[in-house]
């Protein structure tokens, strides 16, 4: 797989918000451009885990998150639900891959039936349509059949189902252990290079 240099990123309202922002900030530290979307549902996921305050304007919540991650190398670039002028929108789209993390059920349903009756959901649909990566991440227990069904039904389109359950083999010593876990294979699957994490078999010294 060849590098990915442009990445479409949805937050939307599944718990697992520090997941999501720790994503953010480790493609931007990688120097990836980043196009963001995020639902009104992550809004309140985003200040009841982590105390964060998502602007419900896409040009306010653009202008602080580059305030934010100013000293990154990386671009982000933030869009609403319903801006069908994104870039992302269409097949023509520079984004090389899309994760949604956290992934809501009702997110990764509407996915898998085509629904795209939003910024995020079309996205993901030209992911599928245009055989690009599509990364999701859901933060669901336990998962009832239809989350089975509707998980296989886009696992077998193409789409890599990236449940967020960290390992503890690497003896986790924080929460931040744990979530850097879950990110460090987001990145591996985008083949984006990250020190989160040791690997397997390999020693820190």
């Amino acid at each position: 797989m060849n590098p990915v240099e442009t990445i479409t990123l949805a937050f939307t309202g599944a718990s697992g918000m520090p997941y999501a922002m720790r994503l953010l900030e480790s493609l931007l530290a990688a120097d990836k451009t980043v196009y963001l979307l995020y639902s009104q549902a992550a809004q309140i996921v985003a200040q009841q885990e982590m105390g964060l305050t998502f602007p419900s304007s896409s040009r306010e919540f653009q202008q602080q998150l580059r305030e934010q991650h100013r000293h990154l190398p990386g671009h982000v670039h933030v869009f609403g639900r319903e801006e069908w002028f994104a870039p992302i929108a269409s097949g023509t789209s520079v984004a090389d891959a899309m994760v949604v993390c956290p992934c809501t059920m009702g997110t990764l349903a509407a996915i898998a039936v085509g629904m795209s009756d939003s910024l995020i959901e079309r996205a993901a649909d030209v992911s599928l349509k245009e055989q690009r990566k599509l990364i999701l991440v859901p933060r669901e227990t336990p998962f009832s059949v239809i989350h089975l069904e509707n998980m296989l039904k886009l696992a077998r389109l193409g789409a890599v189902i990236l449940p967020a359950n960290p390992g503890f083999y690497h003896h986790p010593a924080s929460v931040q252990d744990l979530v850097d876990f879950v990110v460090a294979r987001i990145l591996d699957h985008l083949n984006v290079p990250h020190q989160l994490m040791t690997r397997w078999g390999k020693s820190d010294a």
